[in-house]
């Protein structure tokens, strides 16, 4: 089964402009986009995504990652099939690749069944996620749109549209975006992508008023340059601002470079250093096992505000306020 796509235009010869992202693909008559999700189905686009579910868990949010967005918290994770990334390394290839015959393995649903399950859930927010949420844009808005009472979350790789951004504007409350390496060639390569349309989103979903925190996978041999990473922070900082969260995660071999070796601590706690010393005041190490990497600490006098160990967090009463100094820290910490 499939449903009708939006945000495309039809061509008087049959093609289809796919608008969803920055991809543009123009599709012929069965023809699917790169995110092998979207057909041209005799001049209507088609999304073969649309009403698919491949995973749905009750996830701590900080898993995503999200760490100054409702700490503490379950969020209802939901996710499809399809990517219009074709990242080397990625984590999930079993539900963002697609096989060649087009078929979408998974289960149908519709957005009032998970607007009721994270409900019964007792969920705090709603978190697109696994895939890329992009991809399945009709299933997330209109599931978006039945839970205005539920923060909804983005878990991206950030190349979307305008046009896919401005139609989920006043529904997503916050996003994790992949800003996966500082260099044009390494998204050409190892992701069958490009930078800018990444960089260009950020900066948008700023505009927009969404609370953003950024992830980096740091891959070594391939992302890792001392050079490169400071850039990143740098961009971060006079971009994004100094109060944005930064991710940084180990790799741990997968999909075709499994073999690729995993990143060495000193090698994130340089991209840790490089962003602190372009002056983000919230850096993270994640995929490791590095006491004090996770915690949320007073930018103003270094006081404990959020510890974590793993997904575990423990808090301080009063949320998003440090118990020594009184500051308010950046972040979303109450719904």
């Amino acid at each position: 089964m499939s449903v009708r796509a939006e945000l495309w235009d039809a061509l008087p010869d049959g093609t289809v402009a796919c608008r969803l992202c920055a991809h543009g693909c123009l599709l012929r008559a069965g023809a699917r986009g790169v995110c092998g999700v979207r057909r041209n189905a005799g001049g209507t686009l088609l999304s073969l995504a649309g009403d698919v579910v491949t995973a749905v868990n009750l996830d701590p949010v900080e898993k995503k990652p999200l760490y100054h967005f409702l700490p503490g918290t379950a969020t209802f994770s939901v996710g499809s099939a399809g990517c219009n990334f074709s990242c080397r390394f990625c984590q999930n290839s079993s539900i963002s690749c697609v096989p060649a015959s087009g078929r979408v393995a998974g289960t149908r649903v519709r957005p009032e069944d998970l607007a009721a399950l994270a409900r019964a859930e007792n969920a705090r927010s709603l978190a697109f996620t696994y895939n890329e949420p992009t991809v399945f844009f009709e299933l997330v808005r209109a599931t978006a749109n039945l839970c205005p009472d539920m923060p909804v979350i983005l878990v991206s790789n950030g190349y979307m549209s305008r046009d896919c951004l401005h139609a989920l504007r006043g529904l997503v409350r916050a996003a994790n975006i992949d800003l996966k390496g500082f260099r044009d060639a390494f998204y050409r390569k190892f992701c069958g992508a490009r930078l800018q349309p990444v960089l260009d989103t950020l900066k948008a979903v700023k505009e927009l008023g969404w609370w953003l925190e950024v992830t980096t996978l740091v891959i070594p041999g391939v992302n890792d340059d001392r050079q490169e990473l400071a850039e990143l922070a740098a961009f971060v900082h006079d971009e994004l601002g100094a109060d944005t969260p930064w991710h940084i995660s180990a790799f741990h071999g997968a999909h075709l470079m499994a073999d690729h070796p995993p990143t060495p601590l000193p090698t994130l706690q340089q991209a840790r250093d490089a962003g602190r010393a372009a002056g983000l005041r919230f850096v993270y190490m994640g995929n490791v096992r590095c006491a004090g990497g996770g915690d949320t600490v007073c930018p103003s006098c270094g006081s404990m505000l959020v510890e974590r160990v793993g997904y575990a967090v423990r808090r301080h009463d009063r949320a998003g306020q440090c118990p020594a100094c009184g500051d308010l820290l950046p972040g979303v910490w109450t719904a």
